[in-house]
Order: C-alpha cells, then sequence, then structure tokens
C-alpha cells in the first residue's frame, strides 16, 4: 500500500489522473446511491423507518414488490427457455439465414424500450387488428399481468439467447461423441452431457433477464395496466405523490435485490468450472441437416421470429394508419406532429447523446487502463464504484440524482449535464469491461518501450494503448450513443421544460392514448439508430482497419503499426 502511495507522487499526471476519475465517480456514483439511502431514512428532516415499514407493511408498495418478483420470475423462466430452444438449434442444426436471426437478437438492443408494448396494444388492445377485426372481440384487455408477460419474454429473450449462443457453440464436441459412442441416444447425450455443461449460460441467462424485468419502466408504464411494479411505483411515488421518503425506501429495496442477484451471477454461476476447450485438436459438430427433428425445430424458429418481426413490423405500419381500430386511411400526419411540435425532442436527444458517446466512450478506455495497467492505492475501490452502475436500475438512477443534485454546490437539475451524466454512467461498465478484455490481451512491453523512448504517460495511452484497443473504443462509442439514445427510466426524472427527450415524449404520446404519434417517435427513434450504427460501425471498421500488430524483422517483438494504403 505505501509502496504504491509513493509511486503515486512519483508520477504527478498519473496522480491528478486517478484524482479526477475517483472524484468524477464519487461525484455522479457514490454520492447519488448515498443520498437516496440517507433520503430513504428521513421524514420531514427527521429519522424514522417510515418508508420501510411501508413497502413491508402489506399495502400498495408491498404490493408492487411482490408483483415484480412474481413478474420477473415468470418472464426469466420463459426467456430462458425460447432462448436455449434458439441457441440450441443454432448451435446443432443446419439452419438457413442465420444472420437474420442475429439481427432479429440486436432488434432489443436498438428499439426503444416499450416497441414491443405498442405492437401489443394495437394487434390485442381496444380496437386491435386481431382482438377486434379479425376475432370480432370489443373491449379487449390487453393490459396487466399477461400483457407484461408477453411483452417482456419477446423483448428479453433475444437478449438472453447472446448469452446461450456462444456458450453451446463452445462445447467440444468429442464430450458428445464419446456419450454417443458409449451407446447413449442423443437424449441422453443431451442430457448428461450438454446440459449440464450449459448451467453457467442457463444461469447467467437467467439471472441477467430477471434484473432486467425487475428494473423495466418502460413497459408497465404502457401496458402494465393495474399490475404495480416496483419500478413504476417508485415514479409514481416519487413524482406523482411527492413522497420521496417513499420513492426512495422502495428504490433501495430494488436496488438491494439487483446488486444481490448481480453478485450471485459474478461470483457464485460465473466461478463454476465448465471447461470443454483444452487446446487438444477436435472434429467439427456434426451438424443435423435432415430429418424430421430438424424440420420441427426450425419451423418453431421461425415461427417465433416471425412474431417478433411483425411486432416491430407493425409500430412503423401504425405510424401511418389515422386512427389504429377506427380509421385505417393513411396519413402523415403523426409524423407532422413528430417533426414541427415534437421537433425539439429529437433534437435535444441527437445532442445530448452525440456529447455523451465521445465523452463515455473515452473515459471508459481511461478507467479500463487505469484498471489494467496501473497499480496505486484504492484501485480496487475504483473498479468496484465504476461497475457498481450496471446493477443499478434506471429508476434507481433517476430518482437518487434528483435527491443529490437538486441544491447548491451541486444544484445541475434541469441542466444538460446531469442528462449527460445519466447517460454516461448507464453506459460505462460496458465499455469497461471491453477496454479490460482487450488490454488483457496486449503485452506490456509495447508500452514500455514507448515509456523507454521518453514517451510522457498521456502520448503512450493516445498514440499506443488507444490504437490497440479501438475496436474495444469503438463498441464503447456504440453502446454509450445507443443506451443515451433509448434511454428511458433514469431519464424520465431528469427531463424539463429546457431538455427533453424522445422516449419521454413517446410515454407522454401512450399515456394520451396518441398511439400514431408515439409508433412514428418510435419509427424515427430506430431509423436514426439504424444510421448511427451503420455510421460508427464503419468508423470502427475504417480505423480498427489501419492499425495492426506486427513482428519487428530483428528483434521479433510485436509492434503497433499503421498499414499502409496503396492504390
Amino acid at each position: 500500500m505505501k509502496e504504491n502511495i509513493r509511486n503515486l507522487f512519483k508520477q504527478p499526471l498519473l496522480l491528478l489522473l486517478v484524482v479526477l476519475v475517483m472524484l468524477t465517480l464519487i461525484i455522479f456514483i457514490a454520492y447519488p446511491m448515498f443520498q437516496i439511502f440517507l433520503s430513504s431514512f428521513l421524514s420531514n428532516g427527521e429519522f424514522d423507518w417510515q418508508g420501510y415499514q411501508r413497502v413491508f407493511a402489506g399495502g400498495q408498495l408491498t404490493s408492487a414488490l411482490t408483483n415484480s418478483l412474481v413478474l420477473a420470475i415468470i418472464v426469466s423462466i420463459l426467456s430462458t427457455a425460447i432462448a436455449y430452444f434458439f441457441a440450441y438449434t443454432f448451435a446443432y442444426i443446419d439452419v438457413p439465414f442465420k444472420k437474420l436471426f442475429n439481427g432479429i437478437a440486436i432488434l432489443p438492443v436498438i428499439s426503444p424500450p416499450f416497441v414491443i408494448a405498442l405492437s401489443a396494444i394495437l394487434l390485442f388492445g381496444r380496437g386491435g387488428f386481431i382482438s377486434e377485426t379479425l376475432l370480432g372481440i370489443e373491449n379487449a384487455n390487453i393490459y396487466g399481468l399477461h400483457g407484461l408477460i408477453l411483452v417482456q419474454t419477446l423483448t428479453y429473450f433475444p437478449v438472453a439467447f447472446l448469452v446461450l449462443a456462444g456458450l453451446l457453440r463452445s462445447i467440444s464436441p468429442a464430450l458428445e461423441e464419446a456419450s454417443d459412442n458409449l451407446g447413449s441416444t442423443k437424449w441422453q447425450t443431451f442430457k448428461k452431457v450438454t446440459l449440464p455443461l450449459s448451467v453457467p449460460g442457463i444461469g447467467n441467462a437467467f439471472l441477467l433477464v430477471f434484473i432486467q424485468s425487475m428494473a423495466d419502466f418502460g413497459n408497465p408504464m404502457t401496458i402494465g395496466g393495474d399490475y404495480n411494479t416496483v419500478a413504476r411505483e417508485i415514479y409514481m411515488q416519487a413524482v406523482g405523490s411527492y413522497n420521496m421518503q417513499a420513492g426512495a425506501a422502495l428504490a433501495m429495496v430494488l436496488l438491494t435485490v439487483t446488486v444481490i442477484l448481480y453478485a450471485v451471477q459474478k461470483f457464485w454461476v460465473g466461478k463454476k468450472s465448465y471447461v470443454t476447450v483444452t487446446g487438444k485438436p477436435t472434429s467439427a459438430r456434426k451438424m443435423v441437416s435432415t430429418g424430421v427433428f430438424r424440420r420441427i425445430m426450425i419451423g418453431i424458429c421461425y415461427g417465433l421470429s416471425a412474431t417478433v418481426i411483425l411486432f416491430y413490423i407493425l409500430v412503423p405500419i401504425g405510424s401511418f394508419i389515422q386512427l389504429w381500430g377506427v380509421n385505417y386511411s393513411f396519413t402523415l400526419d403523426h409524423y407532422s406532429y413528430v417533426f414541427s411540435i415534437g421537433q425539439k425532442a429529437v433534437l435535444d436527444t441527437l445532442q445530448l447523446s452525440i456529447i455523451a458517446t465521445p465523452i463515455g466512450g473515452l473515459f471508459a478506455m481511461i478507467l479500463a487502463f487505469l484498471i489494467v495497467r496501473k497499480r496505486f492505492a484504492g484501485k480496487k475501490l475504483m473498479e468496484g464504484i465504476s461497475m457498481l452502475s450496471i446493477a443499478i436500475p434506471g429508476t434507481v438512477i433517476g430518482i437518487s440524482y434528483i435527491l443529490a443534485f437538486n441544491q447548491a454546490p451541486l444544484a445541475i437539475t434541469g441542466t444538460a449535464l446531469i442528462i449527460i451524466a445519466a447517460f454516461i454512467v448507464r453506459a460505462m461498465p460496458v465499455g469497461i469491461r471491453s477496454g479490460i478484455t482487450s488490454l488483457q490481451q496486449i503485452d506490456p512491453s509495447i508500452e514500455e518501450a514507448a515509456t523507454n523512448l521518453g514517451a510522457s504517460g498521456s502520448k503512450t495511452f493516445f498514440s499506443i494503448v488507444l490504437p490497440l484497443i479501438r475496436p474495444a473504443f469503438f463498441s464503447s462509442l456504440v453502446y454509450t450513443f445507443v443506451k443515451s439514445m433509448t434511454a428511458m427510466s433514469a431519464v424520465i426524472f431528469l427531463v424539463s421544460a429546457r431538455y427533453n427527450l424522445i422516449t419521454a415524449s413517446i410515454l407522454a404520446q401512450v399515456e394520451s392514448g396518441r398511439i400514431g404519434v408515439a409508433s412514428a417517435y418510435c419509427t424515427l427513434l430506430i431509423i436514426l439508430m439504424i444510421i448511427a450504427m451503420l455510421i460508427l460501425n464503419g468508423l470502427t471498421a475504417l480505423f480498427t482497419g489501419k492499425w495492426k500488430l506486427g513482428k519487428d524483422k530483428q528483434t521479433g517483438a510485436e509492434i503497433a503499426s499503421k498499414d499502409s494504403v496503396t492504390t
């Protein structure tokens, strides 16, 4: 410890950087969390347990907590089961058009948080196309628990699929072949070999979906009806009833649940060893290419994928319908509204996201560099605080920011800074993990060589380190921009007359019953997201392709160099 402190003082630039980074993390993560914890025990400036008593007294707040747990368990089981079915099909069966399914898996990431909910209303709600037009059911009710189960399952199973697909593909075929050679049937091999080896992925997928379902705000606000949930109740207590203590206490309970689940995911499931890749050469897996089993599996996957695509396509279609369920004539009125009255929300969201993207991406890479490459007092604390936000639900961040930054000396409520900070904090953990992974694959001797040649710390970072981790840097940029454009739960507390956001405008339109305008907003946001991702991916390919690791001919050492451009 003393040696690490002495090393810091020997490098003034590193000391300054560590202090600035730690100060930023304390102000925008640790301090708001302390404020929400403190507020949960304060009523009119006096200490009491009233907030927590209300949460566990069996009333409305207890009902919200119970409802969220029930919903999360059901959705996690369904999403994980469907995702495993998809992942197994893609890992073991020859499926045509696999890239199409990978695109479907990315849709929930780049779309607003309640696109599926809007589509469910258009299909099965009052005046819905299926419920009323096709089936003749008047006043159909899609709102409530059954609607939330449908919407959240379709929203989150692609996320679980991304977790499970890589794990199933990495299982060594040799183990399954050995089971087959010993006389096991396909079902016995699956039950005794494949399924046990899938346990880490199943556990991670389940917990990931559980956390997202518990923290979901947009879907319960859109289609929850009378089925109250924790995230929605936090918002209603803080904004609707102005009972900040009750909102803070409920937020602390939600935060406790998500942090415990994240710890279980990281330290229990993550530490179980199921190594199947040994480095020894094995034959490629023989994919199932014929038979009834293959046709059934592919048919079910295609059917579910078509359902997901239908739900996403319906929103753009609904944006051109005059009044869904009543007047199906074509109109551009909804877009006229968006580009006139709603133009400010679009421009504000773009502007704030564009500002947050480079700051968030660079900050994540600097943090990753400090964590991997530097030794200093407080490094573990820095890493812990920076990664804490991955387990903090958006509504908890939103209410904590209101409590922390509503008075001097940090009175930034209503400004662009508080929204940008929320964007960065929400997206930062993914960028940090990406940067850490990339840096761990790079030999530190490359940076040591630059330092020995007289390069300063900043010169080494920007000229050597950053070019070598450009894929991680650009993926961090993409993720920060995507999360900023589609942010909902964290920023719903922070929007003001001065700065509005697309997602808040969509929610306002849904609450007022203007589904066509909400669909137009969603369609525009999805288009903007696709364009932005194409641009950022193009820049990633352009810049990462210009740098490569080569070998010095005389020393054999790996060096970073620019590709020469020839014509």
